[in-house]
């Protein structure tokens, strides 16, 4: 399968390796055996509470509730600890693919001493090699970074040259230690005619609630373009402070909440000694973008829900340090410093606006305020919006994919009708497109959202899909122009939002059985939302998305069982929007 993506913005701060050889850009795309994964396989109090920010889930759970550890911790190695050094204990991965290029990443243990967020070690050489074969007989591109206490002994390099649309395998080496290796593949150029292409969908992976099945299972497949992680990549949280079904199944390292550089730093250590994480960094490239838990609970602009300014030191402070983190271990290539909002392009096919809802943001006001409309108020921030409308005016590829951290189609629970509900908010002064139960999500900031929306309208700009993480549930939606009189008014994109890798859900929430409480609170949500074509408000896993000219399909996976690290996976269902309808409907088979 042909695949990939252009960045249109500079990458300031990331180290350019040496182009290979005029030749590399004449070799020929691998055969399809050699697209085959190469993922190593996995083996066999402060707030107690779920927080704030989850008011959708609690919402839910309340109306749902008036009608109605399995295996081990795996042999993960300690943080950082290295019997033999230098050693590389936390995988490899790729990220953020162009047509003639790919960002690499490691890091190095160089001395045993040298853990996450020590700020020990010494500067040490770190050789990275790019080969098309996986024996690595075939090498096209190679050089040297160091590595130093500076950056957490982390390394990026950010490899051109290459061809579009082919695969490559890496690893890096230092003192005579070899990493694994990592397969990813570069974008399509362009200007291709790109048949289809296919990403791995995640967000929202609790460490402590859980193990990571649900990375291991895209890894297994063998068949990614790349993956998309939608936020929530860590949680800062101390041990137990997170939901966990009363359950921790592994602890937290650090064991308290982070806030400081060595802390965040830590954790992201901690995160990529999961086996089934670097199997999947380690099988194709990802793509990535933060949500508020790589900083802190509900962070906006100014603050975080789970940030107290002076006994937790200033929020600027511990902002930069979650962000500087963030960017050491993450093969992510910023377009504007400190910020993920950027956009990357896959040939005539898809380009994917990436947003960043977190450091422009406006603070959170109360559930059911009718402040959500406030026009003064943004999410988005202006220059992010206007790039935002800009770039999809712009766009001449079939599909105009949105990256997009939180739920943009409005959500409300309500006994009145929603032709009742609107007018009646009106006069009470209440949010004109009903009452906003997560006012963190954009149901929080619908003056942005009615801006956006009208653009689409207005500029007749045809399949926008937004991907969504943060919700823990899994939904497909209509994206309406006017929520309160749909589906009379139009639908001005699509939406599918994938569930959690781990983090709880709505019957993690109220401690019921897995399916019971979806039961009762899906029809609920629907009969409210008319927009919502599903929603599964109780399990775990991840989505496929595939797409062609004709059509962007979502295929929703779940596994059996988040506390078994040999959980299963099976297909749930299957929603698709067709090219030119902005609707969504159900595939009754996945791709």
């Amino acid at each position: 399968m042909t695949s990939r993506y252009r960045a249109t913005e500079p990458s300031p701060g990331t180290r350019r390796a040496a182009e290979p050889s005029p030749a590399v850009r004449a070799a020929a795309t691998p055969s399809p055996a050699a697209r085959a994964a190469a993922g190593q396989p996995s083996p066999a109090a402060r707030r107690a509470a779920a927080p704030s920010r989850r008011t959708v889930v609690k919402a839910a759970a309340g109306a749902a509730g008036t009608a109605l550890v399995a295996a081990p911790l795996l042999a993960a190695p300690p943080v950082g600890a290295a019997e033999a050094a230098p050693a590389f204990l936390h995988g490899v991965a790729s990220g953020d693919p162009l047509p003639d290029g790919i960002l690499l990443w490691t890091r190095v243990t160089p001395v045993p001493e040298a853990i996450p967020g020590s700020g020990a070690g010494p500067d040490t050489p770190v050789e990275w090699t790019v080969a098309r074969d996986r024996a690595f007989t075939d090498v096209v591109a190679k050089g040297t970074v160091t590595a130093s206490a500076a950056a957490d002994h982390t390394v990026k390099a950010d490899v051109r040259g290459l061809v579009p649309a082919t695969d490559y395998f890496f690893r890096f080496s230092a003192g005579g230690t070899d990493s694994p290796a990592g397969r990813t593949r570069t974008a399509p150029a362009a200007d291709a005619a790109v048949p289809g292409l296919r990403f791995g969908v995640v967000s929202c992976a609790n460490w402590e609630a859980g193990h990571f099945s649900a990375y291991r299972h895209l890894a297994a497949r063998g068949d990614l373009d790349a993956w998309l992680h939608l936020g929530d990549y860590i949680y800062e949280y101390g041990t137990g402070q997170y939901g966990t079904r009363d359950t921790v199944v592994r602890p937290h390292a650090p064991a308290h909440e982070i806030t400081s550089l060595a802390d965040y730093r830590v954790r992201h250590g901690r995160y990529k000694t999961d086996p089934d994480l670097q199997a999947l960094h380690a099988a194709a490239p990802v793509v990535a973008i933060w949500d508020d838990h790589e900083l802190a609970n509900d962070a906006w602009s100014g603050g975080a829900e789970n940030h107290t300014e002076g006994a937790e030191g200033a929020w600027a402070a511990r902002q930069a340090a979650a962000k500087q983190a963030y960017f050491e271990w993450m093969p992510v290539r910023p377009a504007l410093a400190g910020t993920t909002y950027r956009r990357l392009r896959f040939g005539r096919l898809a380009d994917l606006s990436l947003l960043d809802l977190r450091s422009y943001r406006s603070q959170q006001v109360a559930a059911g305020s009718g402040a959500v409309d406030d026009p003064d108020r943004t999410l988005t921030g202006r220059a992010q919006l206007d790039w935002l409308k800009a770039g999809l005016s712009a766009s001449d590829t079939t599909w105009r994919l949105v990256g997009n951290p939180v739920m943009i189609s409005p959500f409300a629970i309500g006994a009145l009708s929603a032709e009742l509900l609107a007018p009646l908010a009106e006069l009470l002064g209440l949010p004109r497109e009903g009452l906003a139960l997560n006012p963190d999500q954009w149901d929080g900031y619908t003056d942005d959202r009615r801006e956006l929306l009208a653009h689409l309208r207005s500029g007749a700009i045809r399949n926008t899909v937004f991907l969504t993480g943060d919700i823990h549930m899994a939904w497909a939606n209509d994206v309406p122009v006017h929520a309160g009189t749909y589906p009379l008014s139009a639908s001005a994109a699509t939406e599918f939002v994938v569930t959690s890798v781990t983090s709880d859900n709505l019957d993690d929430a109220v401690k019921a059985p897995e399916g019971t409480v979806s039961a009762v609170a899906a029809p609920l949500i629907r009969a409210a939302n008319r927009h919502v074509h599903w929603v599964d408000t109780d399990r775990h896993g991840y989505g496929v998305l595939d797409i062609t000219a004709e059509r962007a399909q979502m295929d929703y996976y779940v596994i059996s069982d988040r506390t078994d690290p040999a959980a299963t996976s099976a297909w749930a269902r299957s929603y698709r929007t067709r090219s030119g309808t902005q609707r969504v409907e159900r595939a009754y088979d996945p791709v």
